[in-house]
């Protein structure tokens, strides 16, 4: 008797959809519906709507018909390395501007570093929703 070896095809569940690229979209490309499509295929670890991706910032290139992964997006940067923020100390009641130099690129509430202008000293800093960087206590 002749044994075969079992072959069991899986096709994707009915109604599946992934989300992908329509063009190549570089790091640093804030994506549109124009760069993305939905496709009827079931993609370990994509998006699953566009919605999510719409806004976001691309981490990493992803090339033309490649999936978008929530891994591969993140929030848009306000501030990008070499730029000129506004430092704002927060300390109490008390609250003092300076002029600074960013050392990162960074998004709405990440941690970056920056140098004060004027005593050339580095600090960290949280970047807030006006691009600004926020030290002190309420950091």
């Amino acid at each position: 008797m002749r044994r075969f070896p079992l072959l069991i095809l899986l096709a994707a569940p009915a109604g599946a959809e992934s989300l992908v690229a329509l063009r190549t979209l570089p790091a640093q490309t804030v994506v549109t519906e124009a760069d993305v499509a939905l496709v009827e295929a079931q993609i370990d670890g994509a998006l699953t709507a566009i919605a999510p991706a719409l806004g976001q910032e691309v981490r990493t290139t992803v090339y033309a018909g490649r999936p978008l992964r929530a891994e591969n997006l993140g929030p848009p940067a306000l501030v990008d390395r070499n730029q000129t923020v506004t430092l704002v100390y927060l300390a109490g009641g008390l609250t003092i501007l300076a002029e600074g130099r960013a050392l990162a690129r960074g998004a709405e509430g990440e941690v970056i570093r920056a140098m004060n202008l004027s005593s050339k000293t580095t600090i960290s800093g949280r970047v807030d929703g006006q691009g600004r960087l926020v030290v002190g206590d309420r950091n």
